[in-house]
């Protein structure tokens, strides 16, 4: 399910900060434009995230006409950026966000020769363990 939201961007100390008014002034930067789109989507999934998984209702996103750059900077007493700010809708899929950071685990079957089933149980291995440590490992080695 998509969710979007209006952020504000700004400038900041050759940064570009970002800053989401209905969801508790949640604020993240970016080293440029680029980088501080994937980081807003990012905290605001995070943020949607954490409060679907815990039963909270989720603010109800303004219209981007409704967000006023200067206004809400005041808060944060960056009245100065107001000139360098513009708001923006950030668009956060929840169904991909909860896929790549769910914990939740995932039955898979396997085999395995007999001989080495033997000697890991006897030497009392965690197959679930070191197969995970195993593609983790192989993931980030590509």
């Amino acid at each position: 399910m998509n969710y979007v939201y209006p952020a504000v961007f700004y400038e900041e100390e050759g940064k570009i900060s970002v800053i989401f008014p209905d969801l508790g002034n949640l604020a993240t930067f970016g080293d440029n434009m680029a980088d501080a789109m994937r980081m807003a989507g990012d905290a605001c999934g995070l943020y949607l995230f954490t409060a679907l998984r815990d039963g909270e209702p989720l603010p109800a996103p303004s219209a981007i006409s409704e967000i006023n750059p200067s206004a809400v900077l005041k808060d944060f007493e960056m009245e100065s950026a107001a000139d360098r700010a513009f708001v923006n809708m950030v668009l956060v899929d929840m169904t991909e966000y909860a896929r790549k950071h769910s914990e939740k685990a995932v039955k898979k079957t396997l085999s395995i020769p007999m001989w080495l089933n033997t000697l890991c149980e006897e030497k009392s291995i965690n197959f679930s363990k070191v197969l995970q440590d195993a593609l983790l490992a192989k993931v980030q080695s590509l």
